[in-house]
Formats: structure tokens, sequence, C-alpha cells
């Protein structure tokens, strides 16, 4: 029987009513915790159902198994709440059939329906997977509902074969399975909005840290809630008691009247931790923390109290928070003006950034539903915030500002859900930050985080504006106007020609379509006017006849947007002259978004009321017009692509592939390049498309090699590659020998590598030449943020100059596969244009799909690079590629689990 391995660490995680509890593995230290579970944890009928049977030793013979020496087969977790065990899943690896274990499991009886089992198995599972383990198996009494719900809930397949009134259960471990991945999704989401309840709907407040001294954070924040009308009550803690603006302040919460739903924290740093502790000991459910410059023991105390006593935490460094629900009506932040209500989600991390957000989003008229400022972001996240808006029935838009992602693929998984019912728009921070110099391959040299970044948002269909006011810009459009067709042909009218112009380019440059229009809708126009597009209907227009124009273009089956553009004349000076008129008269929405540029506007974007009570997003600026019809049609096009499965890689050899690692790990602990053989063997477990290839440790092994290839078939020439250990660009070193025809040759050209390499030379690769095609690159990274990232491009020796690239983070989709080649400027090259034959487009999609497996596989695999892999009519072919590992500990990101942030890391 082989041994597996538990994880190393503890996680905490939320049950269903949003309590937090701690999984880990059970080990010698748990013996009584363990007894006690399944003693005054569980009634006899709870043991009977556990172990078919009422025998008084069976709760010590578990205790002994679980917690007794170590067994090779065995994996078994605990949960953990406030120090109590409250429940237990394990699994013991068994002989026959093979890959299988046997499952266990048992809950306290006060803790059943909370969610505990389901949470056990997912982290068992996942263990279980990590050690090849592929099916659980477990023997039920057919009465036993609670275990067989648990089951039927997970989301994956469950098998049963019952007999004489006990039903054995066998299920297949499968979490790439997408009916599983939503299913845990949905628990997530349960879970998480549960545990935020008592921060974003508090029945009661406590702000801690109020000072006598007017304008202090804490007695400025307690102002705000009491003037903003909070539905709830609201206490004032001062450590000397008293009265503060005439309202009794208690000297610590554990003098309140009552116990506080949320906490707010104004105290110094060195007492965030003492009264977190205190706040938990009380039963309070939620922090916000205010305070900042915490240090690390701070952060940690801090944490530990939350995550023990069960509390939600905002911040620290945060300005507060303000949710705008009548029933609620609490405005917990420090900012200049109170949050008006609205339907906008709004979270971000910098408290100047929401000050300024909220600021535009009033002068605009859009409210906020809710409005989170994160600051440090020790615990709520933007993650968290997605998926409350998406369940509280009031946020139809919601704005993000975040600077660092926690687990970047959980967040684009529930954004790529989210979004699809809402809007989802966020600043892209840190476009600035230097890409890697100096990067070890071509594919780490394209992979930097800005191009992670981008991806992320790309895929989860996020609308990534790059300052705040184009996020407001774009925001205007989103939440007052319907979206454009995917296609986004737009016609721009306006009154004065060199206004047209300018917006016409501006819309080309937010890649959006100008198409001519037809000229029948000439007649609706004053004399002189054109209607090309961009449209000039001249300054003599009335508003009757725009009106009547606009009407007719909207009808127009090829126009999928209007951008009307006035700029002030001294034609048409009454109300009803002016041909802002036309737009305000009309509906608000029609069958394709509208959006106006008034060139005398002071501000850069705002809404003007319509006859039908709508709204028209109006601009100073084209460009910026321009722009947000851009992101919606970015948007409709994101919208319009089908729901596309993972990306299939059959007939992939993990198991040759795990055991290639952790070979090459034990004898490089630190990790490094593999070497050309090795190479081969792992790109090979996974069905990638190398070209034979023979080591050559000397020169006789060389020119034997290359008669070898002839003898095999090979025809004509070979190519001859030096190798030492660390070698990335062997073009670069000059370390390439190619067309090489005879024996003599092949001798020649292996001293030529001797007498320049000298000793640092370990040998060489023989290829036999490849056939001409289209040269890509493909290759993925390992990123410590976003995770594996997959890239192709052109490749070859150029390929940096070129610099023609797409990118995504894995998985990848089947679409994914489609769209990363059609994305590509050299697209036409692949497709068969320019007198060129078509290209396998399979074997391209098969090198992406594969690649994106083995990253997934193994988050040891921190740089694969394949250049370049060569595109013919009939296939591919790689004829160089470059692997590095690194010890890097196997990390799901999807498993339920609260993020632990640095700066708290030991708690």
């Amino acid at each position: 029987m082989s041994t597996v391995h538990p994880p190393q660490t503890a996680v905490e995680a939320l049950l269903a009513d949003g309590t937090t509890v701690e999984i880990r593995p059970l080990g010698p230290q748990d013996h009584r915790a363990v007894l006690d579970l399944h003693t005054d944890g569980m009634s006899e009928e709870s043991r009977r159902m556990r172990f078919f049977g009422a025998s008084r030793n069976a709760p010590t013979q578990a205790a002994d198994r679980l917690c007794g020496p170590e067994r090779p087969g065995l994996l078994a977790l605990g949960a953990w709440a406030g120090g109590e065990l409250i429940g237990e899943a394990d699994c013991e690896l068994l002989d026959d059939p093979p890959a299988t274990a046997e499952l266990a499991l048992a809950v306290a009886d006060r803790w059943h329906h909370r969610g505990v089992a389901t949470l056990l198995l997912e982290h068992l599972l996942h263990a279980a997977r990590a050690a090849d383990i592929r099916f659980f198996e477990a023997d039920t009494l057919f009465g036993n509902r609670a275990v067989h719900q648990v089951f039927a809930g997970l989301g994956l397949p469950v098998q049963h074969h019952v007999e004489q009134g006990e039903v054995r259960v066998r299920v297949p471990l499968d979490e790439s399975d997408e009916r599983y991945r939503t299913a845990v999704d949905e628990r997530g989401r349960r879970a998480d909005v549960a545990s935020l309840a008592a921060l974003l709907r508090p029945a009661s407040v406590a702000v801690i840290g109020v000072s006598r001294r007017e304008g202090t954070v804490g007695r400025t924040v307690l102002g705000k809630i009491r003037q903003g009308g909070f539905t709830g009550a609201v206490w004032a803690v001062n450590p000397h008691g008293g009265e503060i603006d005439g309202e009794p302040a208690y000297p610590s919460v554990g003098a309140l009247p009552a116990v506080p739903d949320l906490a707010v924290l104004a105290v110094p740093s060195a007492a965030v931790g003492e009264v977190a502790e205190e706040c938990g000991r009380a039963g309070v459910r939620a922090l916000a923390v205010l305070t900042s410059g915490l240090g690390r023991e701070d952060a940690r105390r801090l944490m530990r109290a939350c995550r023990r006593y069960s509390m939600r935490v905002v911040g620290p460094n945060s300005l507060g928070l303000a949710q705008t629900d009548p029933a609620v009506r609490l405005d917990a932040e420090f900012g200049g003006a109170f949050a008006r209500p609205g339907t906008a989600g709004v979270a971000v991390q910098s408290g100047g950034v929401g000050i300024a957000l909220l600021e535009r989003l009033a002068w605009l008229g859009v409210g906020v539903s809710s409005f989170v400022s994160l600051g440090d972001k020790y615990d709520v996240s933007g993650n968290d915030l997605l998926q409350w808006w998406e369940a509280d029935g009031r946020t139809d838009l919601a704005l993000l500002h975040l600077e660092s992602f926690g687990s970047p693929r959980a967040f684009a998984r529930t954004a790529r859900r989210v979004t699809r019912t809402i809007p989802v728009l966020t600043v892209d921070a840190g476009r600035s930050t230097a890409g890697r110099r100096g990067a070890a391959s071509h594919t780490a040299a394209a992979a930097t985080p800005t191009v992670a970044r981008e991806a992320l948002f790309r895929q989860a269909g996020i609308t990534a504006a790059r300052s705040i006011d184009e996020l407001v810009e774009a925001a205007a459009l989103l939440h007052a106007q319907p979206l454009p067709a995917p296609r986004g042909a737009v016609a721009v009218v306006s009154n004065a020609g060199g206004i047209g112009v300018l917006a016409a380019d501006a819309c080309a440059e937010a890649g959006l379509m100008v198409p001519e229009l037809p000229e029948h809708l000439a007649e609706l126009l004053p004399a002189g006017a054109s209607v090309r597009n961009p449209v000039d209907t001249t300054a003599a227009v009335h508003p009757i006849e725009l009106a009547h124009f606009l009407r007719a273009l909207e009808r127009e089956p090829d126009i999928d947007a209007i951008l009307v553009c006035l700029a002030p004349t001294a034609l048409r000076t009454g109300r009803d002259q002016d041909p802002l008129h036309a737009l305000l008269e009309g509906p608000a929405r029609r069958r394709v978004p509208v959006a106006a540029v008034l060139l005398d506007q002071q501000v850069p974007v705002r809404y003007l009321g319509c006859a039908d009570g709508g709204v028209l997003p109006v601009y100073s600026d084209t460009a910026a017009a321009a722009r947000a019809l851009g992101h919606a049609r970015d948007r409709a096009r994101w919208l319009a692509e089908p729901f596309s499965e993972p990306a299939a890689a059959p007939d992939c050899d993990r198991r040759t592939a795990r055991a290639l690692v952790e070979r090459f790990l034990t004898a490089h602990p630190e990790g490094g390049w593999l070497d050309p053989v090795s190479t081969t063997e792992l790109l090979e477990s996974y069905g990638l498309p190398l070209t034979t290839t023979v080591w050559a440790r000397d020169e006789h092994t060389a020119v034997a090699a290359a008669a070898g290839l002839r003898r095999l078939g090979y025809e004509g020439k070979v190519a001859l590659k030096a190798y030492w250990p660390g070698q990335v660009h062997k073009s670069v070193a000059g370390a390439v020998r190619t067309g090489l025809a005879t024996d003599a040759d092949v001798r020649t050209a292996y001293r030529e590598f001797t007498r320049r390499f000298g000793p640092e030379l370990a040998g060489a690769v023989v290829q036999p030449m490849a056939t001409p095609g289209v040269e890509l690159l493909a290759g993925v990274v390992q990123d410590r943020v976003f995770g594996p990232l997959v890239v192709l491009g052109l490749g070859g020796t150029a390929t940096e100059v070129l610099a023609d690239r797409v990118a995504r983070l894995a998985p990848l989709s089947e679409r994914d596969l489609t769209t990363m080649v059609a994305e590509l400027r050299s697209a036409p090259l692949l497709f068969g244009q320019y007198g060129g034959p078509a290209v396998d487009l399979a074997a391209v999609r098969s090198v992406l799909a594969r690649l994106s497996r083995l990253a997934e596989d193994f988050p040891e695999l921190v740089e694969a690079d394949l250049n370049p892999v060569i595109l013919r009519a009939d296939g591919a072919a790689c004829v160089d590629a470059r692997v590095r590992l690194e010890p890097r500990p196997s990390f799901d990101p999807y498993l339920r689990r609260l993020r632990r942030p640095s700066a708290a890391e030991g708690t």
C-alpha cells in the first residue's frame, strides 16, 4: 500500500450559516478530542449510524485509529470551532479496488445541518486527489438519511449498491467536473453571504474608540451613523465612559446594553488585537477596522480573534462602509459626504480612491447600494462583495478598485458568474510595473503581471478602465443605456463636420466600426448635409429634423449605437430650437444605445433627463464617449459568447510526469531547468508534439545519432544543438548548427561546440531538419499571484521583436483555444491567406490544451517554453523546448477557505 500525505497546514473556511471553522489534519494530540466527539458529541443513535451498532469500544477504537501510530494509507481531517472538534472525515486506502479509499464521517449532533460534513468532504477530496486516490467508498445504513443527503448534494455522481439493509456508496473524485465546481461555488456563495450579514445588514453597531474631540475618526463616524438615520441601535465606546453628544458612552464592549452585530474600531494600533478579542468573547459578529499601521503581531492577534470567534473583518486601514438599504441606512465611514442611495455596489482598497469615486458618482447622479473600503484587505475582499451584490436584490452595477488579488482564479470564477447578470467594472491599476526584465525565456518575458491581469479581466468579462474618470464614463453608459450588438457599428451624428471627424477617429481607436450609411437618409436633413458617416447635419438642422433622422437611424439594421456630437452655435438659441432638444424630447432608451457629446459642457460626464423619465449620458469629449461605447461593445461580445467546456486534453500520463517531477526536485531541491532528455519525457507524457530528438553525450554519439536517423527513414539533413546546464537561448549563444548533411558535417559542428564552450558543454541534441511551416511560440508561466498563464505568439528568433502574442489564465476553455489563435495579428498566415497553405489548427489547439492541463496539474512547472512550434497542414512539431521546475505546494484556487493575508501569517 502506498503512503499518502495529509495537508501540512490548517485553513479556515465558512460553514453554511457563516460560522468560521478550522480544517486541519488530526494527530496524536487530538486523541481526547476525537474520543469526546464520538461520545459526548454524539447520541447513541448517531453512534449506531456511524458504527453500525452500539459497541462501547467503537469510539475508543476510532480515536486510536485516527490518532495513533502513523498509518501509510490514512488521511484524517478535523473541523474545529472555538477550539472544539465538531466533526471529522477520514479515508484509508484499500488494497482492492486500486486507487480507492474507504471513507468515514462523524459530526457532533448539535452541529448537524450546518454543512460540516460537506466542507470536510471537499477538503478530504482535495487531499485524496493529490495522493492519486480516484474513488471514495463507504458503507452506510439504509436509514442514514443525513449521510445520503451529504453524498447527493456533493455535486459528484454517486453509485449505490444495496444489500441487506446496508448501502455501499462509491464516489468518483473529479475536482475538474464542472458540476462539482458549480456546487462548491453555490455552497461558498451562500456561506459567504451569510457571514457578511452582520457587516452589511447589522441590527446594531458599536463605535469603539470615540473621542470627545471633534474631528477625530471615531467621533466623525459616530456622527455620520446617527445623522444618516441608521435604523438600529448605535453605541459609543470610550474607556472613560460618560456622555458624548448627549448620549451615553460605555467604557467597554462588555458594558454595552446588548451585543452589537458590528463593531467599528478606531483605536490605536497597539490596542486593535485586544479590542478584537474582547469583541469576539462578547459575541460580536463583524469588525470594521479603521486603524492603520498595524505591526505583524497586532495583525496576528486581530486575525486570531476573528477566526476563533467567527467575525468577518473589513480593513484594517479602512475608510469604513455604507449600506443605503432603507431597512438599514448605515453610513459608517469618515468620507466628506454621505453615500447617496442607489443601485451601484462600490468596493475600493484605497480610501482616497473611494472618496473620489463616490464624489464622481454623486455628480453623475448614481447612488450606491453599498460601499466598502477594503483597506489592507486582511479578510473581506472584492470576491466577497461580488457575491453579496449578486444576492442582495438591489445592486445592478459593480465598481471595483483592487490593488491586489488574494486568489485571482477564484475571483475570476466568481466574477465570470456575477457579470452575466450585472456589469462589473474595475480600474486596471499598476500598469506601469516593469515587466520581467531579463526573463529567462521568451514565454516569461511575455507573461508580465500586466498581461496576467488583462487576461484575468478578459476571461471574467470584467470591464477594465485605465482611470477613475474612464471607469465613471463607462459606468454612465452601462447604467443608463442598452448594450449595442457585439459588432459595434456606430453612427456618428454632428452639427459640425470637424467634431464629427474627431468622433469617428475616436470610435476607430476604440475598436468600433463606423460604416457608411444609405444615401436615402439625406432626405431627412437640410440641404448640404452629408450622411456618409460621420453624418454632418450642418448647423442649420432643426430639432424636429434631427429627431426624425435619429428615429430613422435607430431602425437601420446595420447600426448598433448612435453618438450625437453637438457644438454650440448662434443659429438656434431658443430651447425649442436647440438640437439637444431632439434628444431630450425623445426616449432615453432606444433599440440601440445613444450617447451625446456637448463641446461646451464643463463636467466630463453627466446625465440629462429625457421626456420618458430616463436619462441620457452626455460627455464633454468625443474620446470619452467612444471609449464608453467600446466598453459596452466588449461587454456585449463577452455576453454573446456561449458557455464553453474546459479544454479537453485526453491521454495525459500524470503518473509518469509526477514521478519525473519528484525525481528532479529530490535531486535539485532549489529547482532548475530540465535537461533535454527529461524535457522530452515530461512533455511527451502529456502528448505534446516533439520532433524526434536523440541525446548525444559526445562527438562519436552525435555522428552515430545522425546516421541512425537516416536509417530510420529521416532523409536529408540534421540539426545539432549544444547543451549545458542553465542554458536558455541557444541561438543567441551560437549553440545551433543546421543543415548538416554528412557525418563529417556533424563531426565538425560538434568540435566547434567543444572549442567554443569548453568544459561547460554537456552534450548535444541531434534532430532531423524540420519541414518548413509557420513558427509559433507556445508556453506557460506559473505566476505566484495569478497562477498559470498560457501564452501563444509568433515564434522563432524574432518573437521578442514582433511581440505578436496573446495570453489566457489556465484552465483554458474550448473557446479559449479558438480565440487565442484568432486574436494573433499573424492569424491570417495560419488560415492560409497571403498565398500559403492553411495549417492544422486542431494541432495548435491541442498544444494549448495540453500545456494548460500540464500547468494545472503541476504547480512546480514554473516555466515551459516551446519555441518554435512549427505548424503545417499535416500537424505540428516542436523543435525546441525548455522547462523549469521549482518546489511549490499544490494549491487549489477553488477549494473553499478564507484568505490569510501575508501581514497576518502564522495566525
